[in-house]
């Protein structure tokens, strides 16, 4: 995976094309979520706050507004995750379905390698349990 570079990261919110791009995402990602028997149980019965909280996070990371830690305060994305029970084969069900949402999001193949170093990275920190 390519190295992220800061530059990149905070201009992409504007080359995605804004909030709408990163909300089409998540959507594309909590398809996949609700049908995965790995990655289900891991989620409330009503997605609509997990994917609200998901977009506002990606949509501030990557340069857009700060209205998630505006109304979150800051991610702690370890500290957040910590009660479920993450290991190898959960943070591999969670990566496929983000990959294969980043890859059907229409970017150039440099945008999509910064997607999916960010996210290879992050689904690897949220690691909690062995395997």
């Amino acid at each position: 995976m390519a190295n992220l570079d800061p530059a990149q990261v905070q201009s992409m919110h504007a080359r995605v094309g804004g909030d709408a791009w990163f909300v089409a995402l998540v959507d594309r990602f909590y398809a996949a979520v609700e049908v995965d028997p790995r990655l289900r149980p891991l989620y409330p019965e009503d997605l609509t706050e997990s994917k609200a909280h998901f977009a506002g996070f990606l949509i501030q990371y990557w340069g857009g507004p700060d209205t998630y830690s505006q109304e979150r305060g800051h991610p702690r994305l370890r500290m957040r995750h910590a009660p479920f029970a993450i290991g190898p084969i959960e943070r591999d069900a969670w990566f496929e379905a983000i990959e294969a949402a980043v890859r059907s999001g229409g970017l150039a193949d440099d945008d999509v390698e910064a997607f999916l170093a960010y996210f290879d990275m992050a689904a690897t920190a949220m690691i909690n349990q062995s395997a």
